[in-house]
């Protein structure tokens, strides 16, 4: 049971620190993209984001974290959920300090990143 809990957290672990190295460079060059994409737009340019750093964490690590087909399923269900959440924190927490905040900072584009990003571990990985 322990094992499993592991492999949840390592495989939502490398969707947090992909979603975490992407929001630090979307907000360093947020800057000069003053007008804002139309929402779908948005949405799958974020799914493709997502879908292209998750095809980089394989470079790193290319073995699924979870054994078995139906824990990598619940992964594939649960993790990006999870994910999504904590990027609506983060977006909550740079809010609540003034600072200026971006599409993924909120649940359904960190939930689209996370979601592509765990479609393509899946699908891909040994």
């Amino acid at each position: 049971m322990i094992e499993i809990l592991f492999q949840f957290l390592g495989e939502f672990l490398i969707q947090i620190l992909g979603e975490a190295l992407i929001e630090m460079g979307f907000h360093a060059i947020a800057e000069p993209l003053r007008k804002p994409p139309r929402p779908w737009i948005a949405a799958i340019g974020y799914f493709l984001i997502g879908a292209m750093v998750g095809g980089l964490s394989l470079l790193v690590i290319s073995s699924h974290l979870v054994s078995g087909q139906g824990l990598r399923i619940a992964n594939l269900v649960f993790t990006p959920v999870a994910a999504g959440l904590c990027m609506c924190a983060a977006g909550a927490w740079r809010a609540r300090r003034g600072q200026a905040l971006l599409r993924i900072d909120r649940f359904a584009y960190g939930y689209l990143f996370a979601l592509a990003f765990a479609l393509v571990r899946f699908a891909l990985a040994r």
